[in-house]
C-alpha cells in the first residue's frame, strides 16, 4: 500500500528510509497520474517490508516537489540511503518500475 507523505513527513518517512523508497509525484488533475496510481498500489502491496511506496500530491506539497526539480508529472524517484538513485518521468507499464526497483533492492 502507498503512503501519503506531506511536505512536513517526507524527511522522516524518504530520507531517513532503512529500505527503498519509490515517490510518485501526483496532482488530482492530471490524467497520467490516474493512470500510474493503481500501478504504485500494487508495487506498494507486493513489495510491503522490502520498499515504501510513497505518494506526494504536489499542489499540497510545492516545497518537495521544488526541492527535487519536478516539473512534469507523473514523475517517480527512487530513493536508496537518502539519495535519488533513479527516476521515471511519464506515465510506464508496471514492469518499468518494478525493474528499477529490483535494480536498487
Amino acid at each position: 500500500m502507498a503512503i501519503n507523505v506531506t511536505d512536513a513527513a517526507f524527511d522522516e518517512v524518504v530520507m531517513k528510509s532503512e529500505v527503498p523508497v519509490i515517490v510518485d509525484f501526483w496532482a488530482v488533475w492530471c490524467g497520467p497520474c490516474r493512470m500510474v496510481g493503481p500501478i504504485v498500489e500494487e508495487i506498494g502491496v507486493e513489495y510491503e517490508g522490502k520498499a515504501k511506496v510513497v505518494k506526494l500530491d504536489v499542489d499540497n506539497n510545492p516545497q518537495t516537489a521544488a526541492q527535487f526539480g519536478i516539473r512534469n508529472i507523473p514523475t517517480i524517484l527512487f530513493f536508496k540511503n537518502g539519495q535519488v538513485v533513479d527516476k521515471q518521468i511519464g506515465a510506464v507499464p508496471k514492469q518499468v518500475l518494478v525493474n528499477k526497483l529490483e535494480a536498487i533492492l
